[in-house]
């Protein structure tokens, strides 16, 4: 339902006595409460030095009062902003003083929700404020910004005008099948449709980058059982987490620790060791091994040099949008020097997780994998939007067949019809209510 009629209020910031709070209000009633609250008329856009009065004529504090008139306002609405001295209590008493003034408690990410519904922001952008909000490194919170300012939904934009112009040309060519050109075999349209499906794979790659960024990365820690797992989750997590002996099968269910690498939560995930077991507590560790690999976002396999051509099979269970890092573990009994370089299309890695030695190795292409080190082109992202891109991959790999085997003009229209469906639930071009609700119920209060 909605509710754009009703004027809402809520504490945007409260740092905290000594701080600056702000109380926002949005909707029809915000500038009869300016002009409460101020005595006057306010002039839009102005700060006006304010002394905050409740109902009884009582002073509750002394600030900064500024009004924005819609549509030019965070939320397309008419928008009151007042600034006052941090404490949680003024806060209190101004915000019950706009409620009494006829405004009601915002949800959470209602401002924000209105921004979207009143075309301000399209619903990655939204998305975007909360993830800059919740942004834990200075990567994150640029990642977020350019999401917010809206790089990522350019991208997907530019995808959606590429499916209409194809769909364009296909329905063309079904609507006039007497035409002496099959326009169906054009090589244009196939090269078109190939570049098309470049972009999106790429732009995949740029969302799966974010969403590392955004929600941190997920590591799991495979290998041979006594191969150093359960000593490598140790050393990175600069502490005795995973009980370390000589018994292979030590590590008998899967351990998390989670850890902050330049602000990016990173979540590594000790497994048992992977072999055919017959004991059924270790089997079923196993299975829980494995079913952590189907969530990873990096898979650190763990060997060593008698063991490694062998031990790369391991890998085949590792899901193919997953990234591989083959970890040398034990260089200290060797008495070889930590290096990295790449080997049969994998990275890899000597260290010592019990001398530490190369484990700054370790730690630096970790954060390359959670993009701390990306620069100046990742933006930020979400799982629903890997998930949209993904199904819309589909679709454009369905309508290629269509065309390259089958000569299925409808069937090729159907799927990118699908996929620029699909890519417009992105930006909230088509978007239910349910999944609406769900998007903006995650954001903080005020926002």
């Amino acid at each position: 339902m909605d509710t754009r009629a009703d004027t809402i209020a809520a504490v945007a910031t409260a740092p905290g006595v000594g701080g600056v709070g702000v109380l926002r209000v949005s909707g029809p009633l915000a500038p009869s409460i300016a002009r409460t609250l101020l005595g006057r008329e306010p002039q839009p856009r102005h700060a006006h030095y304010a002394a905050f009065r409740d109902a009884a004529g009582e002073l509750v504090d002394r600030g900064l009062l500024l009004l924005f008139p819609a549509p030019r306002s965070y939320t397309g609405e008419d928008v009151l902003e007042l600034q006052t001295h941090g404490s949680p209590v003024v806060l209190r008493l101004l915000l019950a003083r706009a409620i009494e003034l006829g405004a009601r408690h915002a949800r959470p990410g209602e401002f924000s929700e209105r921004a979207f519904l009143n075309g301000k922001l399209d619903l990655a952008q939204a998305e975007a404020v909360a993830d800059l909000v919740a942004s834990g490194s200075a990567a994150a919170a640029r990642a977020a910004q350019r999401s917010l300012d809206g790089e990522f939904s350019q991208r997907v934009n530019a995808l959606v005008e590429s499916v209409v112009r194809l769909r364009v040309w296909i329905e063309a060519a079904i609507d006039f099948p007497e035409d002496e050109i099959d326009f169906l075999a054009v090589p244009q349209l196939a090269a078109d449709l190939d570049a098309l499906r470049r972009q999106l794979d790429e732009l995949l790659i740029a969302a799966r980058r974010g969403v590392r960024l955004t929600d941190g990365l997920h590591v799991v820690i495979v290998g041979r059982p006594n191969v150093g797992k359960s000593s490598l989750l140790n050393a990175l997590a600069a502490s005795e987490r995973a009980i370390v002996t000589d018994i292979a099968g030590t590590t008998r269910d899967v351990l998390r620790e989670t850890i902050d690498l330049d602000g990016i939560a990173l979540t590594l995930v000790d497994t048992a060791g992977l072999r055919e077991a017959g004991d059924v507590v270790e089997r079923e560790g196993i299975r829980r091994a494995r079913a952590e690999l189907e969530r990873a976002d990096l898979a650190l396999l763990v060997t060593d040099d008698a063991r490694t051509d062998a031990d790369l099979a391991l890998l085949d269970e590792v899901p193919a949008e997953a990234a591989r890092l083959v970890v040398h573990n034990k260089i200290d009994l060797a008495d070889a020097s930590p290096r990295i370089d790449m080997r049969n299309a994998h990275v890899h890695l000597w260290l010592s997780a019990k001398s530490r030695a190369g484990l700054d190795l370790l730690v630096a292409e970790l954060k390359r994998h959670a993009g701390v080190e990306e620069g100046s082109g990742a933006f930020s992202a979400r799982a629903r939007h890997v998930a949209a891109l993904e199904r819309a991959r589909a679709h454009l790999a369905a309508a290629a067949e269509a065309l390259e085997v089958q000569r299925a003009g409808e069937i090729a229209a159907e799927e990118l019809r699908q996929a620029q469906h699909v890519l417009g639930e992105i930006t909230g071009e088509f978007t239910s209510d349910d999944l609406l609700g769900e998007i903006f119920a995650s954001f903080c209060i005020g926002k």
